[in-house]
């Protein structure tokens, strides 16, 4: 693993992938909700005009668009606000796309509670929980622009739905070229034996310094990137559980639906350990990005903290 002390939006992966594809010879297209500029899907617009398809604010007409593309054989990428796809057209998620298992593929940003200053209506909080709850979707949340790039080319070279989570601020670039993304696999980012956090998108940098803050303190912490949360690396999981005997989650969404609900599924299954859950139990609210991570407690200290008791449990001392 690599820090690389560079930051960039994961959302900044999309037009230039995209971009890239399609001149090596995948049949790509692409179905903009009129934010293209803001996914950087207008990026592949600007290169292939003729296969850049612009719906106006009319979200649950492109997830139809992109459907009907992608059953004439088309790589269909279809790209909106993670609280507009799925927000405003689950229904067309759901009967044009999941049931039918078309090759779609969302790209959604501005995940999270980083969406920041456009507030509560805009922060897309339970987007997760809706796709895990489609079947047929892999979905994957990347932890830096270098992960997300290789997240697109690999939903684009893999038939079927895919739903990729991006988020609005520049987070730090935690991998370099040399990484390589696997679906359904975890990244152990950091070796522990006493505690494990498993993190998705920008709550990996916080596990990475979480973990750094325990070491200081003589706690071992693993620290896994669970990037890919359908498929999900199930093993990974339970070797944690048996080898760490406790698991905090840290996810910048709902802890109803999201990462937390899939570990403790599988911890409750394969071997029950005291798991603590960190995400999101309110609506947001509007404020600066960085801000609203310290206002609503999805840091390092909080992560360290949670660390910190079920190691005290485990050792009898709580």
């Amino acid at each position: 693993m690599v820090q690389t002390g560079r930051t960039a939006a994961t959302r900044e992966a999309l037009g230039p992938t995209l971009v890239r594809l399609a001149r090596e010879g995948l049949d790509i297209v692409v179905v903009d909700a009129d934010l293209g500029v803001s996914t950087t899907a207008a990026q592949f617009g600007r290169e292939f005009p003729e296969r850049f398809f612009t719906m106006g604010v009319a979200e649950q007409n492109a997830v139809g668009v992109a459907a009907g593309l992608a059953a004439t054989g088309k790589v269909a990428f279809v790209s909106s606000f993670a609280v507009f796809i799925p927000g405003h057209c689950y229904d067309q998620v759901r009967m044009a796309v999941a049931q039918p298992n078309l090759n779609v593929k969302i790209a959604a940003s501005h995940g999270g509670i980083v969406t920041g200053e456009d507030g509560a209506s805009a922060q897309s909080l339970e987007d997760l929980a809706l796709m895990l709850a489609l079947p047929t979707f892999r979905v994957i949340v990347p932890a830096d622009v270098v992960e997300c790039a290789q997240a697109i080319e690999e939903a684009a070279r893999r038939y079927g739905p895919f739903y990729i989570r991006m988020v609005r601020p520049k987070v730090p670039v935690i991998y370099d070229e040399s990484y390589r993304f696997q679906l359904g696999k975890a990244h152990r980012l950091r070796e522990g034996e006493d505690v494990t956090i498993m993190a998705i998108g920008v709550m990996v940098p916080a596990a990475l310094e979480a973990a750094e803050i325990l070491a200081r303190e003589g706690i071992g912490c693993r620290v896994l990137n669970m990037a890919s949360l359908r498929p999900l690396d199930e093993e990974a999981i339970v070797a944690a559980a048996r080898e760490t005997g406790g698991i905090v989650t840290a996810e910048d969404h709902s802890v109803h639906g999201g990462l937390g609900s899939l570990v403790t599924r599988v911890t409750a299954r394969e071997c029950p350990v005291p798991v603590a859950c960190v995400g999101m139990e309110t609506f947001g609210t509007s404020g600066r990005w960085d801000e609203l991570l310290q206002h609503f407690e999805l840091t390092p200290q909080r992560l360290a903290a949670e660390a910190r008791r079920l190691v005290e449990r485990k050792r009898g001392e709580g």
